[in-house]
């Protein structure tokens, strides 16, 4: 090797550790001794993902784009050095939906368009399909929302929603679970926001707060990525209704905002599944919690800890009473889009990187690689505080 040849490899070598030093300091922020760890890379747009109780992870991809070969995956591998493997789940039978058969494919026992996967407490995985390809129109007897049952991993139950529950133009996104298994409430992210009340054990579902400010987005509000308005080619801008959605640790609170909008809504969940309460009284039980910014996925842990999806800033924050700092922020975490918490406390988030969407980005083309973090040091290293017993059944 020559002398210029050495002090040229010399050179390579501490501009990449400058750069790995660099990477390092932009997650380290606040004090916060979090790191990103990527679990996995995936050829298609991913959205959702959960966390089961024995550790296996479950996630989706949305029929945004393109026709996305698998809607509901497992990750699986042979070893713990192995990368992860994406296999549709619960098989294939349930992912065979393409768009272009839809006149030859029944919708409401195939995933149309699923927005997210969660797995309650119970040994059940609940899918969210909103059957919308692209966010346009519903697919006539699609919207559903589905029960896997991860001990025999089969199909349980079916709970479809009619129009008057998700109706053209409707975009059902994110869902959330009371701990005795009794309901789940969904946020409408479509045209014109709202919740949606699922009575998990009847089966019967009930559209709340539709049209109420608190699920609609603000006006005022435009969404940014990388410093500019994001908008589409014809000059639209991003307009997503009731997305964010959280459950306090005890279950008592429900917390909801849109994504084009920076207010935190809050609302006793006795009162929002009680459906002896008429419209103005439901919404007098509405309060602002809190001034935000636009998030997309939002998470309480079992320290009571909220995680924001700081979408605008490549950011997760954590508001903890009323003190909100940035947990990790990493050019590499592109528009956080939903947390889950593993068994042993750590949070996992995907990076959908909507901003970079053929939406706004023509020249991007239709599929779009996305990942699947690990934030460390997130983990359960201070003992939870002591759970009270939910408003709506029984604690875990």
């Amino acid at each position: 090797m020559t002398r210029s040849t050495a002090a040229s490899a010399a050179l390579v070598m501490m501009l990449l550790a400058t750069a790995s030093l660099a990477q390092q300091q932009n997650t380290r922020l606040s004090g916060s001794t979090a790191r990103l760890q990527l679990v996995a890379s995936f050829e298609h747009q991913v959205t959702g993902v959960t966390i089961g109780a024995d550790g296996r992870i479950f996630v989706n991809f949305p029929r945004w784009t393109e026709d996305a070969p698998i809607s509901v995956a497992e990750l699986t591998r042979d070893g713990q050095d192995k990368p992860y493997q994406v296999k549709p789940y619960p098989d294939e039978a349930w992912n065979s939906w393409r768009n272009a058969k839809k006149t030859q494919m029944s919708a409401g026992d195939h995933f149309v368009c699923v927005q997210s996967v969660v797995a309650d407490a119970h040994g059940n995985l609940r899918v969210v399909d909103p059957a919308a390809p692209a966010t346009a129109p519903v697919v006539q007897g699609g919207p559903k929302l589905v029960r896997i049952d991860l001990r025999t991993n089969k199909v349980a139950q079916v709970i479809p929603f009619d129009e008057r529950v998700a109706p053209q133009g409707s975009y059902l996104n994110d869902v959330r679970l009371s701990s005795d298994g009794r309901y789940a409430i969904l946020t409408d992210a479509g045209a014109k926001g709202a919740l949606v009340v699922v009575d998990l054990q009847r089966g019967g579902a009930r559209r709340v707060l539709d049209g109420h400010p608190s699920t609609q987005p603000e006006k005022d509000v435009v969404v940014k990525a990388d410093g500019q308005a994001l908008r589409r080619t014809d000059g639209r801008g991003v307009e997503f209704a009731a997305d964010s959605i959280a459950l306090s640790s005890d279950g008592r609170i429900l917390y909801w905002k849109a994504l084009t909008g920076r207010t935190l809504y809050r609302i006793e969940t006795d009162a929002l599944v009680n459906p002896g309460l008429s419209d103005k009284d439901l919404e007098a039980h509405v309060k602002r919690a809190d001034e935000t910014e636009p998030t997309d996925g939002l998470w309480i842990d079992r320290r009571g800890r909220l995680y924001l999806s700081a979408i605008e800033q490549d950011a997760v924050k954590v508001r903890d009473g009323d003190r909100v700092t940035t947990l990790v922020q990493d050019k590499r975490l592109r528009w956080p889009d939903t947390f889950s918490e593993g068994p042993d406390g750590t949070i996992y988030v995907t990076s959908s990187r909507i901003q970079d969407m053929s939406w706004f980005k023509p020249e991007t083309g239709p599929r779009l690689e996305t990942q699947l973090w690990r934030i460390e040091g997130t983990g359960a290293s201070v003992k939870p505080k002591k759970r009270v017993r939910p408003a709506i059944g029984t604690a875990d």
